[in-house]
């Protein structure tokens, strides 16, 4: 997870491509919209995902600047491992909300990658 995050921050699409299932993996990754400055992640929660487990949960908050606003995305992920290699499978958004603002929920907020579409209409795309 972790990884995968930084990778994101830096706009590394190859990892994160070759991070993902092949079965989940979009054929692309477009960063030229993202307007999000990450500043951090937090791990809230894992579930499996031990030497010898074969699926995992991650639930996490990442923080962003958009606009000069600080942003906080909850999301719980799933991952999967296929030849000792761990890979992502999706994701469910459970909110994004300004820090100390009202919380944005699930598929119908407004994307973290500052697109201003909803996420089930950018990145939550499967």
């Amino acid at each position: 997870m972790r990884s995968r995050y930084t990778a994101y921050v830096l706009k590394n699409s190859e990892y994160l491509l070759k991070t993902w299932h092949p079965q989940k993996r979009p054929v692309s990754i477009d960063f030229s919209k993202e307007s999000a400055n990450w500043q951090h992640l937090e791990i809230i929660s894992i579930q499996n995902g031990g030497v010898k487990d074969q699926r995992a949960i991650v639930e996490f908050e990442a923080y962003y600047l958009l606009d000069g606003t600080e942003q906080v995305m909850k999301e719980i992920s799933r991952f999967k491992k296929e030849n000792c290699a761990w890979y992502y499978l999706d994701g469910k958004v459970k909110s994004i909300a300004s820090k100390g603002g009202p919380t944005n929920q699930g598929l119908n907020a407004l994307c973290a990658c500052g697109s201003g579409k909803k996420f089930k209409r950018c990145c939550g795309k499967n």
